[in-house]
């Protein structure tokens, strides 16, 4: 998944920042939910974040932010946790989580099925999925989202 210029910048500006505390970046996203602005820094670490985690974090990069000044326009700064059912947008999130349960959604039903749920066998750029027994390959352009599928 691409990039936009204003993500690529804040990643290049936290990341060493946050490693230094012991913990990783996952995931920016900097979005537009009704009129405001959201810049959403999800942390991750073994064992997963706590909230001083993402205080921690947010007291970190908050003035690195404003001296770099990557954005330009007011917005509204989440550090936050991935989640148990966090979504895998980058190749090493594929990576990592070979062999987990993963929840497949398409943009388009296919043989009038929107969701998949299986073991994520590959990622190449398309999606490898075991299901029953069987593999299936979702092509990149087909895939809303891939998730954890964690069940509780």
């Amino acid at each position: 998944m691409a990039q936009s210029p204003v993500v690529k910048r804040v990643w290049d500006i936290i990341k060493q920042p946050v490693e230094s505390l012991n913990l990783k970046v996952w995931d920016v996203r900097f979005l537009k939910e009704g009129a405001s602005w959201y810049l959403r820094v999800f942390i991750d670490k073994d064992g997963g974040v706590s909230i001083n985690d993402c205080t921690d974090v947010s007291r970190l990069i908050d003035p690195l932010l404003d001296q770099y000044d990557p954005i330009d326009r007011s917005y509204y700064l989440e550090v936050c946790s991935p989640g148990l059912c966090r979504e895998l947008v980058l190749p090493e999130h594929f990576s990592q989580m070979l062999g987990s349960e993963v929840l497949v959604r398409l943009i388009r039903p296919r043989d009038n099925v929107r969701e998949f749920v299986g073991i994520l066998k590959a990622y190449d750029g398309s999606v490898t999925v075991e299901i029953n027994g069987t593999e299936t390959v979702f092509d990149k352009k087909e895939i809303a989202f891939v998730k954890l599928n964690e069940t509780f």
